[in-house]
């Protein structure tokens, strides 16, 4: 299946495209597509940590998102809260695998419920592992 927007051709792009205002946008609602209970960091804490929200979604959305040339999206909102270790883990790997700044201008943090993991995402993209 091939949808075009604005001129794009996408294939095989399932729900989580928006179109605003002529701008396209991955999206990832971590509590829709990954779990409303985020775990710690590595696999060996458990479900659902850090590593395996980097490795099974939040890796290859990045990497969709910048061949089409738009930003990726990812909402915090409507989960049981995070570790700093969930989300340093997946940030920070993140950062250090396509560089800081490029994450920076590419990715959309959205976190109404609470604010502060805003900056914890952005100073974990800049660590340096």
């Amino acid at each position: 299946m091939e949808h075009t927007i604005i001129g794009l051709s996408i294939k095989n792009v399932k729900k989580p495209v928006l179109l605003t205002k002529n701008l396209i946008m991955i999206k990832i609602k971590i509590s829709d597509e990954f779990t409303k209970t985020p775990g710690a960091r590595y696999y060996t804490d458990g479900p659902y940590s850090g590593e395996e929200f980097y490795d099974k979604l939040l890796k290859n959305k990045y990497e969709q998102a910048t061949r089409l040339g738009v930003k990726l999206t990812v909402d915090l909102d409507n989960t049981d809260g995070y570790a700093s270790s969930f989300l340093n883990e997946a940030f920070s790997r993140l950062g250090n695998e396509f560089g800081p700044e490029e994450v920076d201008k590419n990715l959309i943090i959205i976190s109404n419920e609470v604010p502060k993991y805003i900056k914890k995402v952005k100073d974990s993209i800049y660590e340096k592992r």
